[in-house]
C-alpha cells in the first residue's frame, strides 16, 4: 500500500515497501506534498527522489535496480575526448559551476525525459530546487561558448556523493562536456558515484551500469555522513583527471557545430 506522507514529521518509510518491478509503478514508494530543503535532504540521503507529473500529488521513489556512474568508469569515447580537447583550446569555451543555475534548471524544465513527453520538472521542484540550490546543495554544471550558455545539468550533491537530476544541451555535445566536466570534478574532490537513477542507453554508453538497491544504500550510507566539497568553482587542471591537458593546442582550433538546436541530452 502507497504511504502518504501528510505532515511534514511523517517519516519516509522503508525502502523495502516500495512497488516491486513489474508493477505498474516499480520503485513508488510514498506520496506527500512537503518539498521542503529538510524533508529533500532527509530522502537524498536515503536514496529517495521526487517525481511527478502536472496534476498529480509530489511522488518519492526508491527504484530497483538503480542506475548509477561510477566516476572511474566513466568512458570518454575517441570522438568525445576530441570534441574535448577542442573545446579545452579554444578561447571563450569554459566550464562554470553555479553561474547560471535558474537558467540551467530552467532549460532542463524544457527537456522530456526520454520516451516521455513534456516536462518532468514541474514549477514547485523547480521552485524547491531554487532554495536548495540557494542553501549550497544543489549545483549546476555549464558549457559556455563565447559568452552563451550552451548546455548543463543540475544535481544534488550530500557528502561525497552527487545525485544527477537532469541535462539540457542547445548546442552539439553541450550537455556532454557538462558531464565530463561534472566527473573531472568528482574525481578530484572525492566523489566516487553519481547517482542517475533509472537507466537509459546514453548513460550506459557512457559507462553508466545498475546495481542493486542493498548496495546502492550502503554507498550512500558511506558517502553522505562525509565533508562535502568546499570549493564549487570549475579549474581548468581538472581536465587532467580525463587525461586532457588543460593548456592551448592550436593544431585544435574548432569545435563541432554550436548553432542553437532544440533542447536535448
Amino acid at each position: 500500500m502507497l504511504t502518504w506522507l501528510a505532515s511534514p514529521d511523517d517519516p519516509l518509510p522503508d525502502t523495502r515497501y516500495a512497488l516491486p518491478a513489474g508493477s505498474e509503478a516499480p520503485g513508488l514508494l510514498a506520496a506527500g506534498d512537503d518539498l521542503s530543503p529538510r524533508r529533500l535532504a532527509q530522502a537524498y540521503a536515503r536514496g529517495i527522489f521526487p517525481w511527478y507529473s502536472e496534476g498529480q500529488p509530489v511522488l518519492w521513489w526508491s527504484p530497483e535496480p538503480r542506475m548509477v556512474l561510477p566516476v572511474a568508469e566513466f568512458k570518454l569515447s575517441h570522438s568525445l575526448r576530441k570534441t574535448l580537447r577542442r573545446f579545452i583550446a579554444r578561447p571563450g569555451c569554459e566550464v562554470r559551476i553555479d553561474h547560471a543555475f535558474d537558467r540551467v534548471i530552467g532549460a532542463c524544465a524544457g527537456t522530456p525525459r526520454d520516451g516521455q513527453e513534456g516536462t518532468w520538472i514541474q514549477p514547485e521542484l523547480r521552485a524547491a530546487y531554487g532554495e536548495w540550490h540557494r542553501l549550497g546543495a544543489v549545483h549546476s554544471f555549464e558549457t559556455w561558448i563565447d559568452g552563451v550558455l550552451v548546455g548543463g545539468l543540475y544535481g544534488v550533491n550530500l557528502g561525497r556523493m552527487f545525485f544527477g537530476e537532469s541535462m539540457f544541451a542547445h548546442a552539439t555535445d553541450a550537455s556532454k562536456i557538462a558531464l565530463a566536466a561534472l566527473v573531472a570534478f568528482c574525481r578530484a574532490h572525492g566523489i566516487e558515484l553519481i547517482d542517475c537513477q533509472q537507466r537509459t542507453a546514453h548513460l550506459a554508453s557512457l559507462g553508466a551500469r545498475e546495481i542493486d538497491r542493498p548496495t546502492f544504500e550502503g554507498h550512500l550510507a558511506h558517502a553522505v555522513p562525509q565533508r562535502p566539497p568546499s570549493d564549487w568553482t570549475y579549474d581548468r587542471s581538472h581536465w587532467a583527471r580525463l587525461g586532457l591537458e588543460s593548456g592551448p593546442n592550436p593544431a585544435s582550433p574548432s569545435l563541432p557545430d554550436t548553432s542553437p538546436r532544440p533542447a536535448g541530452p
